[in-house]
């Protein structure tokens, strides 16, 4: 706090020579805002990170698009979460939708059939099977795709486009054949970015995305820790001066 502006009873040495030290950084943690990859929305809940893909792919090639980003395609764990995804204001194409009104995200659930006699009965599962805590939608619609032939089909979220019907929680579970193309939802664990928006692996150091670009910091869990500091003396000679806000201790001097 104040650390360009420094107490005068520090400022007042020999001629009034102003301290070399005021342009002291301290690492505040609050900064640390990205935990997710450009193009991905953060969710403090389950520290994760979502994000739409609309390439329109079946169900097994949206299967390998997200895991090829260290993600899946999304479960949820709880009515909050899904909320949150409700919430969000997708980048969405038109043109990715049979209607402008609703759309529809593979998920990462498989409706098994176990009775084909008058109804279609069965259960949901979880596609891909993780943590125990995850929920499983209620009865599906069916899609207009089905096949007779196939026991199990996949899941569809819908999505309303007017954000009045999606902020009361409105929404629909689709039964789809999962060779139809669609686009889809990938979840995956929040991450380490730095300030140059490169994803970090776990372990290594960085620097975060902040405005202090003298940090060096651990990265665990998707978080920053164990940071240090690097102090910068103001260039030597120069008046009038420019800090880099993507280099530490990288200055630009002004005076003509």
């Amino acid at each position: 706090h104040g650390k360009e502006n420094v107490d005068s009873r520090h400022g007042r040495g020999r001629g009034a020579e102003t301290t070399r030290f005021h342009t002291v950084n301290v690492a505040q943690p609050v900064r640390f805002s990205r935990k997710c990859p450009t193009g991905w929305y953060h969710y403090e809940g389950t520290a994760s990170c979502y994000r739409v893909y609309l390439n329109g792919e079946n169900y097994w090639d949206a299967v390998q698009t997200c895991q090829r980003v260290n993600g899946s395609l999304a479960t949820f764990t709880a009515d909050q979460e899904l909320r949150f995804i409700l919430a969000q204001e997708w980048d969405l194409e038109e043109k990715a939708f049979v209607r402008k009104d609703l759309h529809r995200f593979w998920v990462g659930y498989q409706y098994v059939i176990t009775n084909r006699n008058h109804s279609l009965e069965g259960h949901w599962e979880v596609a891909y099977k993780g943590s125990s805590e995850v929920f499983l939608p209620p009865d599906p619609i069916f899609g207009t795709a089905m096949s007779e032939k196939e026991n199990v089909f996949c899941a569809q979220l819908q999505y309303f486009y007017f954000p009045a019907l999606r902020h009361h929680g409105l929404h629909s579970w689709f039964a789809e054949n999962c060779y139809e193309k669609s686009s889809f939802l990938c979840k995956r664990s929040q991450t380490c970015v730095d300030i140059k928006d490169n994803i970090v692996d776990e372990g290594y150091y960085f620097t975060p995305k902040g405005n202090d670009p003298c940090l060096s910091c651990t990265c665990h869990n998707g978080e920053p820790e164990m940071c240090v500091a690097a102090l910068c003396e103001r260039p030597q000679g120069c008046q009038q001066y420019r800090k880099d806000p993507k280099e530490c201790c990288k200055f630009t001097c002004l005076d003509p």
